[in-house]
């Protein structure tokens, strides 16, 4: 089932006890980040992932609307703050690796999966798929908020960031290294894969073959990351309806 393996969180390296275990006595922040790099096709084409179709669906919406209704119902306040990644975004347009899916980056929170695909749906006719495809800097902005979290005396978090991709990489060693950062903070990562390319560097980063080490040789001490190939699983999920309407102009 996808939602043993969207919540399948290894075991720590040094007492043994399943991460997951400290979750559920823990507040649960979950962040959000889409893949708009160039990778993905173009959204004007119905070969593209992001294919901005008459009917207002794709596979990225899909995969958006599926995960969420699972994830929801393990975040605190159902407040997701959502980003984007590898897209020109206007007004200068230039490349960002992590700007908020609803242009405001004092509250990029969207309420629920709902607001998340209308964040979506909004932002996706604006940008301009590009590149290159770093998944490092918005691994490394939910790490700051992770750490930050350790030094204060209110309630435990921890912290989930849920990556929607095409699979496709550039910043790999960058991305190992941010991984074994994080794997010391209350974070982990879960990357879901759309669409049918090479996953096998998701797989890798995944780290189910051994543990994960940083270009450097430091090894990472919990295994945080959990890769799941959407099209493998998405007949495993609860079905409902699908909010399709047209993109916004």
């Amino acid at each position: 089932m996808i939602v043993s393996h969207l919540l399948k969180f290894s075991q720590t390296s040094s007492t043994g006890v399943p991460a997951f275990s400290l979750v559920r006595a823990a507040i649960v922040i979950w962040q959000v980040g889409v893949d708009f790099t160039g990778s993905n096709g173009d959204p004007r084409s119905p070969d593209s992932l992001h294919y901005i179709s008459p009917n207002g669906v794709n596979e990225y919406l899909t995969a958006l609307w599926s995960v969420g209704l699972v994830i929801q119902d393990y975040d605190a306040d159902k407040m997701f703050p959502a980003f984007g990644f590898g897209a020109q975004i206007p007004p200068q347009w230039q490349v960002s690796h992590e700007f908020p899916m609803n242009f405001n980056p004092s509250n990029p929170y969207c309420n629920g999966i709902q607001g998340i695909v209308e964040a979506y749906r909004s932002c996706l006719p604006q940008i301009k798929l590009y590149g290159p495809t770093n998944f490092s800097p918005i691994i490394n902005h939910v790490a700051r908020f992770a750490a930050a979290a350790t030094q204060q005396q209110t309630a435990s978090q921890y912290f989930v960031l849920l990556i929607i991709t095409d699979g496709v990489i550039t910043d790999l060693d960058e991305t190992r290294q941010a991984i074994v950062n994080a794997s010391r903070l209350p974070m982990s990562i879960i990357i879901v894969g759309v669409g049918g390319a090479d996953f096998s560097a998701m797989e890798f980063l995944d780290g189910d073959g051994g543990s994960l080490r940083s270009p450097s040789g430091e090894v990472a001490i919990r295994d945080i990351v959990q890769f799941v190939p959407f099209r493998q699983f998405q007949n495993n999920l609860v079905q409902s309806p699908y909010p399709a309407y047209p993109f916004s102009a």
